[in-house]
């Protein structure tokens, strides 16, 4: 199975991420997004084939979210992907491509149902034990 994962080596939820892909026995290609970001017609797709809202995609946190103001509802879809091509942090992740679908994995163990296999359980850079039946401690 091949699975890419568009990624972002300083984000925890990610670096988690990254890490059940590869419990999983398979060694994802890794997109750094922020050095390779994808192409606009790349990340219409990824979006359409999340099937979520243009605006679930944008990360808020440590971004010029607010600066641009893009809260605001005067920002058509096209609009908010053309901020995200000029601006890449504004993407949010990590968005994990697979056989199975496409995901944003926020948090991390949405990627649990993309994989080829069960993992048994995770510990997460937190400490929080997550198993492919679900998350506990």
């Amino acid at each position: 199975m091949t699975i890419t994962i568009y990624h972002n080596p300083a984000c925890g939820t990610s670096r988690n991420t990254l890490e059940m892909i590869r419990k999983s026995g398979v060694e994802p290609e890794i997109v750094e997004y922020l050095e390779t970001p994808p192409s606009r017609e790349e990340l219409v797709d990824l979006i359409h084939r999340m099937a979520i809202p243009v605006r679930d995609l944008l990360r808020q946190k440590g971004t010029p979210y607010e600066e641009l103001g893009l809260g605001e509802d005067r920002w058509t879809d096209d609009q908010l992907v053309d901020f995200m091509m000029t601006h890449p942090i504004l993407i949010n992740r990590p968005i994990v491509v697979s056989e199975k679908g496409v995901r944003l994995c926020r948090p991390s163990e949405e990627v649990l149902d993309l994989l080829p296999s069960d993992i048994g359980s995770f510990t997460k850079e937190d400490g929080e034990v997550v198993t492919s039946g679900g998350s506990g401690v």
